[in-house]
């Protein structure tokens, strides 16, 4: 692919919560188009685990520590170069309980990690980028953003991404930095499985409500990703993409029985 409009190749780019599920997606495949990978977890083990197989470079992150993040992107410009790429992949998700029954600890922490920890994240790595006036962030939001759900503490941090998202790609933009979010589906992922595990989430509805009829699979995410970083969304900034397999479009069907079934 070098040469083309979706090579990357020699540019460093950064995915934090690299070490697993959309993040790991997302490194490997940046990694195949050629950037030259930073792999940012709290899990050591797995960013180590990603960085081999990619031929990366592991950091450790908390991405609740402003500290940490500093001292990231800091050692991402001397020790590998100038960051060019961001995705903020770290984040957390909790079960569907009622408000008076979510420990005020858990709505704090999600908060924390899911739009503090994006916002901390672009920011810091945005001071690098400013200088240069190049640089394509993208942020993981989730198609909760857009609709109500009973995730009374994620579904709200998602929706705050998405209009971060948004506002950055305004501040940023005439300083040549593109800011976009994609908003997967229900993906599958250790945590959804977690999920799926525990009796917080039922596969077969979440794959029914689609129009295409199957959960979304973490190198589909990645995909988005590796696009919009890309020369070829060089005039895409300030976008939320859905990449849900059709969970938007079909969900005015319920109603009506669902998404009819299609022989073949």
């Amino acid at each position: 692919m070098s040469g083309s409009a979706g090579s990357l190749d020699g540019r460093v780019a950064v995915v934090t919560g690299g070490a697993s599920g959309i993040g790991a997606a997302c490194a490997r495949l940046l990694a195949a188009r050629g950037a030259r990978l930073v792999v940012a977890d709290m899990n050591e083990a797995g960013a180590e685990a990603v960085a081999r197989e990619t031929g990366g470079t592991a950091m450790h992150l908390d991405v609740c520590d402003e500290a940490s993040i500093e001292a990231v992107a800091a050692r991402t410009e001397a020790e590998v170069g100038p960051a060019e790429i961001l995705v903020t992949s770290a984040g957390i998700v909790q079960p569907p309980l009622p408000p008076e029954e979510l420990p005020m600890e858990l709505f704090d922490r999600v908060v924390a990690v899911n739009l503090r920890g994006t916002y901390l994240s672009a920011r810091a790595f945005a001071q690098h980028m400013l200088p240069r006036r190049k640089g394509a962030i993208v942020t993981i939001s989730s198609i909760t953003a857009e609709r109500a759900t009973p995730l009374h503490a994620y579904a709200p941090t998602k929706a705050a991404v998405t209009n971060l998202t948004a506002g950055l790609a305004a501040e940023w933009g005439r300083a040549g930095i593109r800011v976009n979010t994609i908003e997967p589906g229900y993906t599958r992922t250790p945590a959804l499985q977690d999920q799926i595990d525990r009796g917080y989430r039922d596969p077969t509805l979440l794959e029914e409500n689609s129009a295409l009829g199957r959960l979304v699979e973490p190198d589909e995410i990645a995909r988005a990703a590796a696009f919009l970083v890309s020369d070829e969304a060089a005039a895409i900034t300030g976008i939320a993409l859905p990449v849900d397999c059709g969970y938007f479009t079909a969900g005015g069907w319920a109603p009506y029985g669902g998404v009819r079934k299609r022989g073949g």
